[in-house]
């Protein structure tokens, strides 16, 4: 009886989400086709709003090459990040001695 109960509460779930409504139209959809399409999950896939397995491939291959991409500027940022805090530290100890040898007496002989 517990098994019934969840079945029911699940498809109650399905139907208030609209879940079976779209999944309704999607099959109402594919039914009405005259050439049905040779892969009927990607059609599916596409009423629902989903990439083509093509399209899904393309994306990940541009998210791939887009990954390098910013591995290589972070990679670049962090060495122009360094390469500053290392002329900040050059510039600082430049006006240091500058100061020292500015308050060294001079002799006016």
């Amino acid at each position: 009886m517990e098994k019934e109960a969840k079945k029911e509460a699940f498809r109650k779930y399905l139907d208030s989400s609209g879940v079976l409504d779209a999944l309704t139209k999607v099959l109402v959809a594919l039914y009405e086709q005259s050439d049905k399409p040779s892969s009927a999950v990607e059609f599916v896939q596409q009423k629902l709003g989903g990439p083509s397995l093509s399209e899904y491939e393309k994306l990940q291959a541009e998210m791939s090459d887009l990954q390098i991409r910013y591995n290589e500027l972070l990679a670049l940022h962090q060495e122009t990040c360094n390469q500053l805090e290392e002329l900040k530290n050059t510039h600082t100890v430049v006006s240091s001695k500058e100061k020292v040898e500015g308050e060294l007496p001079t002799d006016n002989l």
